[in-house]
């Protein structure tokens, strides 16, 4: 039954969002289990009766069943939606769950402004948005904040019951609130892509599935035209660039491979193109983001080498760290300042930056040492082989030090 895992993925969030907007957002965990249910159907069903014609279709039914059954004999519904619905129909055997295009549509971007609501955490806005709108398990959810369910269980229960003491709705920010609130939105999606390309799991050094996910999220919030801003065609754009290399990043073991030594006969030119219009779209307006900038610093990672390749690249990482500081920015720029002015330049930059608590710190030292001094280039992959927290990070740098 391989067509499920695909369909979870793609509905469950959809249910669950309708039967929110709905029943309200203080019932998300009993729209979960309805969602849940209705797969656990599913699953007790088509082994046994076939897959049905429209596998989709059947779901919504059940779903829909659900929701009425629980409507008929909950009495806590009954007496605290029972007014509010009456409005809709006069009995609640006609109540029906709205699971149109346009609907569920609605009903997800709602969905995702809510999860990314400012009360809520950053770590517990993505846990949530992996939860509700992707469909992760707990388990999945752990594994991708390197965590135990225990603690993923206890952070999304928080953000439930902040959900419910803000008394947090579905419903779209309006237009005074609404630039404010999509920067939560887009903040998050970022680091749910993040949490996928930059992956500390010991197993994967790159999660696709967290990078598709946030990618398709970034495309159903394009699809309400107040959200068509420039820093949403951005972060798309971003998103397009760096999964144009998605096949060039690993080895046939799932090793890490440097951006130097990539094919890049693997590099995906249509997500690329994708990218390059995104960008385009995103490029109005005066005000630039730091999407924007990433945007473009991974735009030129997906071009072959040319004489202004490495210099737009170290300008727009001085730009990028003048918008927003982070040690990451800092070293890839020092990396693209040893392709423009040379190793001996990018060492003094580079010791001036004095990460010492950072394992790529020392691996890119041991990276610009190579060639110049080999014993300092020993000395910096050894320090970074001991800070190192991943098994594939460690396997990088000990393959760095089999070449000295």
């Amino acid at each position: 039954m391989e067509l499920l895992p695909h369909l979870f993925r793609k509905e469950f969030s959809k249910i669950t969002s309708v039967i929110c907007k709905s029943f309200g957002l203080e019932h998300v965990e009993m729209a979960e289990d309805i969602a849940s249910d209705t797969f656990l159907a599913a699953m007790e069903t088509w082994p046994y009766n076939g897959v049905p014609a429209n596998p989709t279709a059947w779901l919504y039914t059940v779903a829909k069943n659900k929701a009425r059954n629980l409507m008929a004999h909950n009495d806590v519904f009954r007496r605290k939606l029972a007014p509010e619905l009456k409005q809709q129909d006069s009995s609640h055997t006609g109540f029906e769950i709205d699971l149109s295009e346009s609907n569920i549509h609605d009903s997800q971007l709602q969905m995702l402004f809510a999860v990314c609501h400012p009360s809520i955490p950053a770590e517990a806005q993505v846990g949530l948005a992996l939860r509700i709108l992707c469909g992760f398990g707990i388990d999945e959810i752990a594994t991708a904040f390197l965590t135990n369910r225990e603690t993923i269980n206890k952070r999304l229960l928080r953000a439930k019951e902040k959900m419910k003491s803000e008394n947090i709705q579905l419903r779209f920010p309006d237009t005074t609130e609404l630039h404010g609130r999509l920067d939560s939105v887009l903040t998050t999606l970022y680091l749910l892509f993040s949490e996928g390309y930059y992956s500390e799991n010991n197993n994967e050094v790159l999660r696709e599935d967290l990078c598709w996910e946030a990618m398709r999220l970034t495309h159903l919030l394009l699809l309400g035209k107040e959200m068509q801003q420039p820093q949403t065609y951005a972060l798309l754009s971003l998103m397009c660039f760096h999964a144009s290399r998605f096949k060039a990043r690993r080895d046939k073991s799932g090793r890490m491979i440097m951006y130097d030594d990539q094919d890049e006969a693997l590099w995906d030119m249509e997500l690329v193109a994708r990218g390059a219009e995104f960008l385009h779209r995103g490029s109005t307006g005066t005000h630039v983001t730091k999407y924007h900038l990433e945007a473009s610093i991974a735009y030129w990672h997906t071009t072959k080498d040319s004489a202004g390749k490495w210099d737009n690249i170290f300008q727009l990482y001085n730009k990028l760290l003048m918008v927003q500081y982070s040690p990451v920015a800092a070293l890839n720029r020092t990396y693209a300042l040893s392709k423009v002015k040379g190793k001996e330049v990018a060492i003094v930059d580079a010791e001036n930056l004095n990460l010492v608590d950072n394992p790529f710190y020392f691996t890119l030292l041991g990276e610009l040492y190579d060639g110049i001094d080999r014993v300092k280039a020993r000395t910096n992959f050894e320090r970074a082989l001991a800070l190192a927290r991943t098994t594939a990070d460690k396997s990088l740098i000990k393959s760095r030090l089999d070449r000295l």
